[in-house]
């Protein structure tokens, strides 16, 4: 089997030509770019082309499919990829491991969905990214007003149009016309007038994200599990892209960072804490539906019972158990096509 493996850098990357019978090897150095990228293959015809995860793996991954040949993407957190005590590494070493490596079988491969999955990806998460810059500026201003001893509404209706009403003619002013003991005015006009832009970006970014969900049945269906919102059927479906890649439900937990960590050496055998791998979002909404769930899911309410035991001091490690748990009956519903079914075993109070 003939392998390209290639370490990919921002402006320059080293292919290393090998192959997996004879373990013989060369080596390239090229401009990073898919017209360079093309031509290498081309030349080379390899069978496998393997790279390391990275930000350019999505047009690698299209590169390699319009070509007609089978891309490996390298999850450099898995366990054989790891450097410890080496004493030299540079980028022919990389690209010589990530070969050796793919010949073995050892490489724990990355998922690249589609451009237009990646692209939704993206619009999802950078939505997430405007609602917390209005957040900051939201907290920025609050705490200007506290340091003249200021005091605003709480909560979030003291930045709704009528909130706002209330405060900004003592609080706000154009900055131009701020006296010099009065400049924080003048910064909340400026943060008031960003939050409104930013406003109006984040409205366009959730239209544009409504429509999507609203022509895409598998979101419709995930909403019909308790607690299951679309934000977060959207992220799930997104993120999962392919629910057969998974073969079972252990995987999916894994793959959403919420499975725990095993320690095991001699006599000693025991869990840590979740792994956290994975797209923390993603976590961050399962754990929120969860806790909606249990008050109307009788079946993760048990378990969230089960697990919690009684005591107030589990309540976290309860939770996650449920979101573990919604996570993949989430992917179970993708993969079979079916609605949220309750399995009709009743909670029992503790």
């Amino acid at each position: 089997m003939k392998i390209l493996a290639i370490d990919m850098g921002k402006f320059k990357s080293v292919a290393c030509d090998y192959v997996a019978e004879t373990g013989e090897h060369g080596f390239e150095t090229l401009a990073t770019g898919p017209g360079e990228f093309q031509d290498l293959i081309v030349k080379l015809n390899p069978e496998v082309v393997a790279i390391e995860i990275c930000p350019a793996a999505g047009w690698v991954r299209d590169l390699c499919q319009a070509l007609g040949k089978r891309l490996v993407v390298a999850n450099t957190s898995d366990e054989p990829w790891r450097w410890r005590t080496v004493k030299r590494k540079s980028d022919r070493d990389d690209a010589l491991k990530l070969a050796k490596l793919q010949a073995l079988k050892q490489i724990g491969e990355v998922h690249v969905p589609a451009k237009e999955v990646r692209q939704w990806r993206s619009l999802i998460h950078y939505r997430v990214t405007l609602v917390g810059e209005v957040t900051s500026i939201k907290n920025r201003i609050r705490a200007l007003v506290d340091q003249v001893a200021g005091q605003l509404p709480s909560g979030e209706k003291a930045f709704l149009k009528d909130g706002i009403e209330q405060w900004e003619k003592e609080h706000r002013k154009p900055l131009a016309k701020c006296q010099p003991g009065e400049m924080y005015k003048g910064i909340i006009d400026v943060e008031l007038k960003r939050m409104a832009e930013l406003g109006k970006h984040l409205e366009t970014v959730e239209r544009q994200l409504q429509k999507l969900a609203k022509g895409d049945e598998r979101i419709q269906r995930l909403k019909t599990a308790p607690g299951v919102g679309e934000r977060t059927a959207e992220l799930v479906v997104a993120l999962i892209d392919d629910p057969k890649r998974f073969a079972r439900g252990k995987q999916v937990g894994n793959y959403a960072g919420l499975t725990p960590k095993k320690y095991q050496s001699g006599t000693m055998d025991h869990d840590g804490r979740i792994s956290r791998g994975g797209d923390g979002l993603l976590r961050a909404y399962l754990t929120q539906a969860s806790w909606v769930a249990i008050r109307t899911s009788d079946d993760l309410k048990a378990i969230y019972e089960r697990v919690m035991k009684g005591s107030v001091k589990r309540k976290k490690k309860a939770i996650t158990a449920v979101a573990r748990r919604l996570m993949v009956r989430l992917w179970a519903m993708l993969r079979d096509g079916t609605r949220w079914r309750e399995s009709g075993v009743k909670a029992v109070a503790a």
